[in-house]
């Protein structure tokens, strides 16, 4: 089975295109939970057993891990481990680097920690990309357009009259013969998502934006998904996580979750 199929039937099957991103500062989570012995593994651990039911993959941004060392580390495998195998994950660490660097990352990320999906930057060319392409199985994510306020300094340059963002939109398409490639595109760019679905209408689209960052969450949808429907996964991350910084911070984060569910709902049902 190929990542994309694997995306459809768990979509199906959790009925969502939730994703949310697990993201976690610890500055920023409840104070009760900093006398934990990991206070970001109880954190993420209450998040999990809250929401799980309504998504469809959880994101880990590898930053957040990486930048607390081994600890850190440690602290991501425990919580790949306690998300359910229903549920897709997503190392976003936007890898890119020369062949055999990547073929570590590649290996580190799908063997060893055991991601279903990774971010990746394109920017180095298809061997930079190719070593995470190999099993049909694993998907990847190649960074088109993305959410941030700085992607129009080099993703919206012109190239034959035609920006560059498209240029990775095409050659993705192109290279995607194992159908385990996605991209990353804002829900910032509403106009430009709904132009490269059309490009792209049987590859995945991760979406980040939303919320925090001001991302519309009709036009994600509509014009996010194929007409089935599906393959959008739409993130979501401070606006759950930290719906509420007490000690009801995971049951505020389910309900969050299940309104946003609830309104993605309408607007796939009018695709």
């Amino acid at each position: 089975m190929t990542f994309t199929q694997k995306l459809r039937e768990v979509q199906l099957q959790q009925n969502s295109l939730l994703c949310i991103g697990l993201d976690v500062d610890l500055e920023k989570i409840p104070e009760h939970l900093k006398l934990s012995t990991n206070p970001i593994l109880e954190f993420n651990r209450q998040i999990i057993e809250a929401t799980h039911d309504l998504v469809c993959a959880y994101k880990l941004n590898l930053a957040f891990y990486e930048a607390m060392g081994e600890r850190g580390l440690t602290t991501l495998r425990e919580t790949l481990r306690l998300i359910p195998k229903s549920v897709l994950t997503i190392g976003d660490g936007k890898r890119g680097d020369i062949g055999n660097t990547a073929e570590r990352y590649a290996k580190s990320l799908f063997d060893d920690y055991d991601f279903d999906s990774v971010t990746v930057n394109p920017y180095m060319g298809f061997d930079s990309v190719e070593p995470f392409l190999k099993n049909p199985e694993k998907g990847i994510f190649l960074l088109a357009l993305t959410s941030n306020p700085g992607s129009k300094d080099f993703q919206r340059l012109k190239i034959n009259g035609k920006p560059l963002y498209e240029k990775v939109v095409r050659t993705a398409k192109k290279w995607n013969t194992n159908k385990n490639i996605g991209l990353v595109v804002g829900a910032t760019h509403p106009r430009e998502l709904k132009a490269i679905r059309k490009i792209v209408s049987e590859m995945p689209l991760l979406i980040p934006g939303i919320g925090k960052q001001g991302g519309d969450l009709k036009s994600a949808v509509r014009d996010g998904c194929d007409k089935n429907g599906q393959l959008a996964i739409i993130n979501a991350s401070r606006s759950i996580i930290y719906a509420s910084s007490g000690k009801d911070f995971a049951e505020a984060a389910r309900r969050e979750a299940k309104r946003m569910v609830e309104e993605m709902g309408t607007y796939r049902n009018s695709i």
